[in-house]
């Protein structure tokens, strides 16, 4: 690796661990800095998996405080989390490469829109009126989604933090900042499984995995303090630009 493209993935996955504390979307900045790095899509998804797990573990780590009162909630969302990583896992090997190079433009609009709509997204659920009372974390529904979006959190990942948010939002409503802490160790789960898989059957490229795992460690422990304090907005905007700008040049390429 050239020093550039140290520097170059290092900064990306410093981004994508602070951007996943905030708000969630950080691959979609990782992921096309592999991509312009040279690796194929399925190389590029498998190892940004890889790098930005140590990320996921330091903003859990950084929010220790909020994740503390909610241990019956993550004990119970563990197996479907597992469940649904290994699931997706699977279904990400053994899909041909030149497919998924198809479906990744469209991956990666499908999170740029997810990441650009995610207050509205939150306001809809809210307004379904759903009231869940004591031992909510126990409900099939929650449960049922959480599998589902582990699923897609180990075949693609970008928008997995908001559309978890998404879902804790109507399903066990609370506090913005622990329901934002709990997103994050499920997150942090459903990816250590991928993982696991990945290091067993995948074409993980370690290099430049353990390079980002550095930045995304750094960006994900302060991403913490910066998303309780910063505004969204500006975050959000460049963001989905720059999804929807990388989405824009694969397809093209």
């Amino acid at each position: 690796m050239e020093i550039l493209e140290v520097v170059g993935l290092a900064g990306a996955a410093f981004a994508a661990g602070a951007i996943n504390a905030v708000a969630g979307g950080g691959s979609l900045v990782s992921f096309p800095a592999l991509i312009a790095a040279g690796y194929t899509s399925k190389v590029a998804n498998v190892t940004n998996t890889v790098a930005l797990w140590p990320g996921y573990f330091a903003g859990s780590v950084g929010y220790r405080s909020e994740l503390s009162v909610q241990r019956q909630r993550v004990k119970a969302l563990v197996l479907p989390s597992v469940l649904g990583a290994v699931a997706g896992s699977a279904i990400l090997l053994s899909t041909p490469a030149k497919a998924f190079e198809t479906i990744v433009p469209f991956l990666i609009l499908f999170a740029s829109a997810l990441m650009a709509f995610q207050d509205q997204i939150a306001a809809f659920m809210r307004a379904r009126g759903h009231n869940p009372g004591p031992g909510a974390e126990r409900s099939p529904l929650l449960a049922g989604s959480t599998f589902v979006l582990a699923v897609y959190g180990a075949y693609f990942g970008a928008g997995l933090g908001i559309l978890l948010m998404a879902a804790l939002g109507i399903l066990l409503p609370d506090e913005a900042q622990r329901s934002n802490a709990l997103k994050g160790i499920l997150s942090m789960i459903m990816n250590a499984v991928a993982v696991v898989y990945f290091a067993a059957f995948g074409p993980v490229e370690w290099l430049p995995a353990g390079v980002m795992a550095v930045g995304a460690t750094a960006g994900g422990f302060l991403g913490v303090g910066v998303a309780r304090r910063l505004g969204k907005r500006w975050l959000r905007v460049a963001v989905v630009a720059y999804g929807v700008a990388a989405a824009v040049v694969i397809f093209l390429k």
